[in-house]
């Protein structure tokens, strides 16, 4: 039963959006491009590292309004295949923030009952990097709750070269044909398997791409545009974008019945 009060105060605007809300047709999957990190230090005189600072905090309260409405699975995207081309010193931060974040939550998510999951090219992270991520999902592995999907050293392509690699071998060592080789067999070897597909992707600061994120995974989802930079991104932004999800009429490429 989902407590209205835990997720918006009486007489707040907040409370207007969630008393909206069909509780019984939300989006099983939620995906973020939490982008805008760097435009809002940049447009308050602080550095880069301060906006993705900042951005910490909007990770933490969208993803326990998710646990809390029992959205299935939040699948953010945190580093991409591409961020390495940045500024070591902000790399290196941003691992920092990684670490910093999952050693103080670990023990509050294992106690919602959230499980942790990373997905990407995980080994080509530092070994400190490494250990953390493997910590935090060996200890929330059994939990039934939200799965917090963070995609690091990630990318859509990757993902499905990663994939048709495993198929490849598989084949080559005859445990496979390649007439065998469908749409739910290359499902099994991605990194989300086990995971429902993304139903509603969010991006923040407005721009119009999905950046090689889970290209595979949202070829029906729905796109909601938000200009809110990612760190001033809040539970009434997420309340809003569910509201636009439910409005829309998700035919999967077939028509409905005139009535």
């Amino acid at each position: 039963m989902i407590n209205l009060n835990e997720l918006a105060s009486p007489g707040t605007p907040e409370r207007e959006f969630v008393e909206q809300i069909d509780f019984s047709r939300l989006p099983r999957h939620i995906a973020v491009i939490m982008d805008g990190n760097g435009r809002w230090a940049q447009s308050r005189g602080l550095t880069r590292i301060e906006g993705h600072r900042a951005a910490v905090n909007s990770v933490s309260e969208v993803l326990e309004i998710s646990a809390r409405m029992g959205i299935s699975v939040l699948t953010l995207y945190a580093f991409s295949v591409e961020n390495w081309k940045r500024p070591q010193a902000e790399v290196r931060t941003l691992m920092r923030l990684l670490k910093d974040y999952i050693r103080k939550e670990l023990d509050h998510l294992h106690s919602h009952n959230i499980r942790f999951q990373a997905i990407g090219r995980l080994e080509n992270l530092a070994q400190s990097v490494q250990s953390e991520l493997k910590r935090a999902m060996e200890k929330t592995r059994t939990n039934t709750g939200t799965v917090l999907n963070v995609a690091l050293n990630y990318g859509g392509r990757t993902e499905i070269i990663d994939a048709v690699r495993r198929i490849a071998v598989r084949v080559r060592e005859g445990s496979l044909a390649a007439d065998d080789i469908d749409e739910r067999l290359l499902e099994n070897h991605l990194y989300t398997v086990g995971l429902p597909d993304p139903d509603l992707l969010i991006r923040t600061s407005g721009e119009m791409r999905v950046s090689n994120f889970l290209l595979w995974q949202i070829a029906y989802c729905e796109l909601w545009i938000t200009k809110t930079l990612w760190p001033d991104f809040r539970r009434r932004d997420l309340f809003q974008a569910i509201l636009d999800y439910q409005k829309r009429e998700r035919r999967f490429g077939g028509v409905n019945a005139v009535r």
